[in-house]
């Protein structure tokens, strides 16, 4: 469940943990809502683990959707990286 706050408890790898949302849009294409968040732990890579899933603003109760097709996945990979100011070729 994601409140007013920039945190929320997740599901990750079976275990809750608090996690910390890094951006939220909606995507014109898919008309989907997205969350990208982060449990602020890193891999053995040292990179910050980086989640994402589709989510409903307007059914804070309902829980997140594992995003499974290529193109909302290709919709998330162009926000991530436009936040770290790549540009897509």
């Amino acid at each position: 469940m994601i409140t007013d706050k920039n945190t929320f408890k997740a599901f990750i790898d079976g275990e809750e943990r608090e996690v910390e949302i890094l951006y939220v849009f909606k995507s014109l294409k898919t008309k989907k809502d997205y969350i990208i968040y982060t449990d602020n732990k890193y891999d053995e890579t040292n990179s910050l683990n980086i989640y994402s899933s589709i989510y409903y603003p307007e059914e804070p109760e309902r829980e997140l959707e594992n995003i499974v097709s290529d193109e909302d996945w290709a919709e998330v990979e162009n926000i991530l990286e436009s936040m770290n100011g790549v540009e897509n070729e």
